[in-house]
């Protein structure tokens, strides 16, 4: 416990695309105006590899609705409109994270750091959301990852990371994402069932998804704002997904630099992966608690699975 607690306190003020997702419906905090707190970490998996952590924070406040970005954006007829920002971090090591030689066969060092625009759309009658997000930041050593990972390993006192000098080096992240969700069914508000699919394009990530998610318990509904906020509500998720993937940043590096110590080829990265996400979520008055764990299939030819584990914290301002 002493450990956990102080990896928490060394974190800085800032997750990705297809790790850290904070849109999907069964994650909706019923409100126009909140602050979320995401993180994950593939120590809640007993592991230290692959997808090593995630953290971002999340602001939404109609006060957004004036950010230069929302005028790009698709603007489909609906009942209601969210805005946010999103600060987001994620890191990203080989199996051998101590050697300082390059880990042939496995993942490269990654980290990236990106400030992301986004907007939830919500049809009450049709049961829908349409979401989109454009990121803007970097790849690579000015993402600092290396610094948070060596701090945190220092002060829990763990194995000290010796190959980041051989990560995906800089490069721009530009990254436009859109999704869409549709409720199939809602049963007397104890059991939900949506269709989901979105699609990425952009220097960082290029896929598409398409899948399911459904939750069980005391629920809100998600796509009606006549919910009572005050009740107590408890439930589970599970949201299985199939993506189809274009271009990885943090496996082939960035399309402008070309000096990477070590990368993967694209013909060895897997084009069709599958994820399960689960978790428990808690919502009581303005306060909402997240639980949550994460499977995936290989990424890349020589690789495999890989599992992590995660919380959010948020807070309504009204």
């Amino acid at each position: 416990m002493k450990n956990y607690i102080l990896i928490l306190l060394v974190l800085p003020t800032v997750l990705l695309s297809q790790k850290i997702e904070h849109l999907a419906s069964f994650r909706d905090m019923g409100s126009e105006s909140y602050f979320r707190f995401n993180y994950e970490n593939d120590f809640f998996a007993a592991s230290d590899k692959n997808y090593t952590q995630g953290y971002s924070f999340e602001y939404v406040n109609n006060v957004l609705e004036k950010n230069p970005i929302n005028f790009i954006f698709i603007k489909p007829k609906a009942n209601y409109f969210t805005y946010g920002l999103v600060l987001e971090h994620i890191g990203f090591t080989p199996s051998d994270f101590v050697s300082s030689d390059i880990q042939v066969d496995d993942r490269p060092f990654a980290a990236a750091i990106y400030l992301k625009s986004f907007t939830v759309v919500m049809d009450t009658i049709k049961k829908s959301r349409f979401t989109q997000s454009l990121s803007l930041g970097i790849i690579g050593p000015g993402a600092f990852g290396k610094e948070m990972q060596t701090t945190i390993h220092k002060l829990i006192e763990n194995k000290t990371p010796g190959g980041w000098d051989n990560q995906i080096q800089n490069d721009v992240v530009i990254n436009y994402k859109i999704g869409y969700e549709k409720q199939l069914l809602n049963y007397k508000n104890t059991a939900n069932l949506q269709a989901v699919t979105s699609l990425q394009l952009g220097t960082l990530f290029t896929n598409a998804s398409v899948g399911f998610n459904t939750t069980i318990g005391l629920l809100d509904n998600p796509f009606s704002r006549n919910s009572t906020l005050s009740k107590f509500k408890f439930y589970a998720f599970v949201q299985p997904t199939v993506n189809i993937v274009g271009y990885d940043a943090t496996l082939q590096g960035g399309i402008i630099t070309n000096d990477n110590p070590y990368t993967i080829s694209s013909k060895k990265l897997e084009r069709l992966t599958a994820q399960v996400d689960y978790g428990l979520i808690l919502k009581h008055k303005k306060v909402y608690l997240e639980y949550t764990r994460t499977s995936i299939t290989k990424e890349f030819a020589s690789g495999n699975s890989a599992n992590w584990g995660g919380f959010k914290v948020g807070f309504l301002f009204n």
